[in-house]
């Protein structure tokens, strides 16, 4: 009987070493899933009130990674409210990003601390935090496969990440990541009470340059009644962008 308990238990420890592993592998093949040196976009970003208004803002956005660390840079076109704002982020591996924003009104560029994380970004459902959240490290995270279910038919693993550090401003994300290819369909973000603060949801797939490619981005604040919408109009794989593109200067000057 001891020796059936005994085997039981490894058995247990085994297999829940092998299921924790496999969640870190699969959520790190998802986010590492396109290889490109470069992706640049343009977006209509839909930002939707509670009382069913909305407003749009035409966005650009380049983004270079190379040697495990990925430079994104975010510049709005229009509405002419918004002209000229842009913002650069520098993912480091294994700690936060680095964030700076420049706002024409101020006519200066100003750095993000990292206390803003949870902050909206530009009066979306966004915060600065999940800017970065497609590029974040997976070591920041500890990882446990929930189940398998399917999410419009589509066969999905449900993942969860829990931050290893406290400071960031989830507690919990759940994704729904596609079996077949990996994509993340759905991700559901918990605030520090537990409480589901948010939603992201993927969609529009298309292939793009042979990599497939969600085109549409939907964040919802479950709380507000709120959410914003991004549809990719054009996205470019490994086009060149000049390094200077991604400096302090370009966000001051518009140049690189």
């Amino acid at each position: 009987m001891k020796k059936r308990v005994a085997l039981l238990l490894t058995l247990l420890f085994v297999t829940g070493l092998l299921w924790g592993q496999n969640a870190e592998e699969i959520m790190k093949r998802s986010r590492n899933r396109i290889e490109a040196k470069t992706v640049s976009t343009r977006a209509r970003m839909v930002i939707s009130a509670k009382d069913g208004s909305s407003t749009e803002r035409l966005v650009d956005q380049y983004s270079s990674t190379e040697k495990e660390i990925t430079k994104t840079v975010v510049v709005f076109q229009k509405p002419a409210s918004v002209a000229g704002t842009r913002f650069l982020t520098i993912e480091n591996p294994g700690k936060a990003a680095d964030q700076w924003i420049y706002l024409p009104s101020l006519g200066k560029v100003r750095r993000i601390a990292a206390s803003e994380g949870s902050a909206s970004f530009m009066g979306t459902d966004l915060s600065y935090d999940d800017l970065s959240s497609a590029d974040r490290d997976p070591d920041l995270d500890s990882y446990q496969l929930l189940r398998e279910e399917s999410l419009g038919g589509r066969p999905c693993w449900v993942i969860e990440a829990r931050p290893k550090s406290r400071d960031y401003q989830y507690s919990k994300m759940l994704g729904w990541i596609d079996k077949e290819n990996y994509i993340a369909l759905k991700m559901e973000l918990y605030d520090k009470r537990g409480n589901l603060a948010k939603i992201m949801e993927m969609g529009e797939i298309k292939d793009i340059q042979g990599r497939l490619t969600p085109t549409l981005t939907k964040m919802s604040s479950v709380q507000a009644g709120t959410s914003t919408t991004i549809y990719t109009e054009i996205m470019k794989y490994d086009d060149p962008i000049p390094a200077g593109v991604f400096t302090e200067r370009f966000l001051l000057t518009g140049r690189p």
